[in-house]
C-alpha cells in the first residue's frame, strides 16, 4: 500500500491541518484524524528508544534485537511486520471511502522520520514548514492562553521539530518541501505543484473546504483557525510579528529560544537566519505597533476547555495540597478502572 500512502511531515501549528483539508477534498485522497500508530512502534526496543518505559528497557531491547537478528529476513522482516501492522489499519480506515489514497498527518512523525522511511520507503512525502515564530505563537495563543513560557514547558516545539524536520530534508528521501506562507499566499500553484509531485490531477474544488468535508479531526489539528475560513487565506501570516512588536518580553523570549537551533537547521528549514526577524524589526523602527496583537476569536466550548486545564494545571504544580488530592483521586480512578 506504500505508493498509495502519503505522509505530510511538519510541526504542530504549522499548516498542517490546513492542507490535509485541501488535499482530502481530492476525489482520491482521503485524511482522518492523527492516527499516531506508528509512534508507539518507533519506541520499541528494537529501535532503542524504549528507555522511558515502564519495565526493564534494556533486558528489553536486547531481547526483540537478538530475536529480529535471527529471522530469515533480519530487520527487513521486522520493517515487513511493522509495514503490515500499520498497512492493516490505513486499509479498513479507507475501506467504505471509495478513495484510492490514504493520507496521514500526525505531526509526531516528523521526530521518528528515520524510523519511518524504513518502514513505508515508497510512501509520498509532503513537508510543510512556517515561520518558526508564527509556529509558536499559534501553539501558545491557541493551546496556553499566549503564555510562552507555559508552552515552552509543555513542547519546546523548535528544539524538537526543527532540527528533526531539517534532518529529513537533508536526507536522500523524494519528498515536496512547502512553507506555509507560499501556501496561503499562492494556493493555486502551490496545490498544482502538489498534485503533480503526487501524480494526481489538479481539482480546483480542493481549495474550498467545509465542516462536512473529510474531516481531519478537530481533536487533534486546527481546533480555531480552519472554522473562520472555507478556503487558504493570508490574512494571519504577519500576526506573530505584531505580536511580538507589541511585547518585546516575548520576542527577545523566542529570539533566546531560536538561538539553540542551529542556523543551518533553520535555513533547510526554509526561512533566512539573517532576516529572519525582520518583520518584527520593521514594525519596532517604524512604529508600528499596536497595543493588542493577540489572537482575536470567539469565546468557544474548546477554549473554555483549554483555559479550565490551564488554570487547574497551574494551581497543582504551585499547591502541594492540591497536588496530593489529585495524585489520590487519580489512584483511586486507576483502581475503580482497573480490567482484573
Amino acid at each position: 500500500m506504500s505508493s498509495d500512502l502519503i505522509f505530510l511531515i511538519g510541526a504542530p501549528r504549522s499548516g498542517t491541518t490546513l492542507l490535509t483539508k485541501l488535499l482530502s477534498q481530492h476525489p482520491k485522497i482521503k485524511a482522518g484524524p492523527e492516527p499516531h500508530i506508528l509512534t508507539p512502534l518507533a519506541h520499541l526496543g528494537v529501535w532503542r528508544n524504549v528507555d522511558k518505559a515502564p519495565y526493564d528497557h534494556i533486558v528489553a531491547g536486547l531481547g526483540q534485537r537478538e530475536f529480529v537478528e535471527s529471522l530469515p529476513g533480519g530487520l527487513e522482516d521486522y520493517w515487513q511486520a511493522c509495514r503490515s501492522y500499520a498497512t492493516s489499519l490505513y486499509q479498513s480506515h479507507m475501506s467504505d471511502s471509495g478513495k484510492v489514497i490514504c493520507l496521514d498527518k500526525t505531526p509526531e512523525y516528523a521526530t521518528i522520520w528515520p524510523f519511518l522511511v524504513k518502514v513505508f520507503p515508497e510512501a509520498k512525502y509532503i513537508v510543510l514548514s512556517r515561520h518558526p515564530a508564527a509556529i509558536f505563537s499559534s501553539f501558545a495563543n491557541s493551546f496556553f492562553g499566549g503564555d510562552f513560557l507555559l508552552s515552552q514547558q509543555h513542547d519546546p516545539l523548535f528544539e524538537r521539530y526543527i532540527p528533526a524536520i531539517s534532518g529529513f530534508l537533508n536526507s536522500e528521501i523524494p519528498r515536496l518541501h512547502l512553507r506555509y506562507e507560499d501556501l496561503v499566499t499562492e494556493p493555486d500553484r502551490q496545490m498544482r505543484a502538489l498534485c503533480d509531485f503526487l501524480e494526481i490531477d489538479y481539482d480546483p474544488a480542493m481549495l474550498e473546504y467545509n465542516a462536512s468535508s473529510d474531516d481531519p479531526g478537530q481533536a487533534l489539528g486546527d481546533p480555531i483557525g480552519l472554522q473562520r475560513h472555507t478556503a487558504p487565506s493570508n490574512k494571519g501570516v504577519g500576526r506573530w510579528a505584531e505580536e511580538l512588536a507589541a511585547n518585546t518580553e516575548k520576542y527577545d523570549y523566542l529570539k533566546g529560544l531560536l538561538r539553540r537551533v542551529d542556523t543551518e537547521d533553520v535555513e533547510r528549514f526554509g526561512y533566512d537566519p539573517d532576516t529572519l526577524w525582520a518583520p518584527v524589526e520593521l514594525q519596532l523602527g517604524a512604529g508600528q505597533v499596536t497595543s493588542n496583537a493577540r489572537h482575536s476569536s470567539p469565546l468557544t466550548w474548546y477554549k473554555v476547555q483549554r483555559k479550565t486545564i490551564i488554570l487547574l494545571r497551574s494551581l497543582i504544580q504551585r499547591n502541594s495540597v492540591c497536588r496530593r488530592l489529585v495524585v489520590r483521586v487519580r489512584l483511586i480512578c486507576d483502581i475503580l478502572m482497573r480490567e482484573y
